[in-house]
């Protein structure tokens, strides 16, 4: 019987230490870069023959530019993950930069498959994410030049400009691709459209508010 827990608390303190909790697939083999002519599709990417790999495949160049957001919200998110650099499937970690307009944000959104970790590099930014139900705790804050701020995992979470300036902000996640879900654009923007009576009792606002929103997307 000893013999059996001790085994038991092995096995327990294996997964709980073992590298296999992370989210994407650990690497089996040095580079997988993703083939980008492969039809076939698999959670992740076909690898192509390593000995066809070169250093493009791990390259990336841009990131210094500065891109003025001209939509609605305010903030353009250049991103930097396997579709950009092939090199990084398998790899699990992925960037981006996101320049935010004069009182414009990121807004809420989520990253199904990864945590955030973001620096300002230029200007102010409000940061927040919101917990699951039943707590639903806001956890925000005021960031410098300088500053960084965690989102974890797949939690609702958002930036926004609070300076009178352009903004500027890096960001690490940790899935060579995330992926986001824009939580405006996926409630009211879905094609098909979820049914207005169905948000409106959601939101407790009345028909006519959820199709004068859904208009707009």
């Amino acid at each position: 019987m000893k013999m059996a827990r001790s085994i038991l608390v092995t096995v327990l303190l294996f997964f709980a230490s073992s590298p296999t909790s992370a989210y994407d697939p650990s690497p089996l083999q040095d580079i997988c870069v993703e083939d980008l002519n492969s039809t076939i599709r698999v959670n992740g990417f076909v690898c192509k023959d390593p000995m066809l790999a070169v250093a493009e495949d791990f390259f990336f160049s841009g990131l210094d530019i500065v891109r003025i957001p001209t939509n609605a919200v305010g903030s353009t998110v250049t991103p930097v993950n396997v579709m950009q650099i092939p090199g990084l499937n398998t790899l699990g970690i992925s960037l981006v930069r996101i320049d935010y307009a004069p009182y414009g944000q990121n807004p809420p959104h989520t990253h199904p498959r990864g945590s955030e970790i973001l620096t300002v590099l230029e200007g102010t930014l409000l940061a927040g994410f919101v917990t699951s139900n039943p707590e639903n705790r806001f956890i925000f804050k005021v960031l410098q030049k300088g500053d960084v701020f965690v989102f974890p995992i797949g939690l609702i979470h958002f930036q926004a400009n609070v300076g009178g300036t352009n903004a500027v902000a890096i960001a690490g996640l940790s899935s060579q691709n995330p992926g986001v879900i824009t939580i405006a654009d996926a409630v009211f923007g879905s094609d098909p459209k979820i049914p207005a009576d169905v948000l409106a009792v959601a939101f407790q606002v009345h028909k006519k508010i959820i199709e004068l929103i859904q208009a707009k997307f």
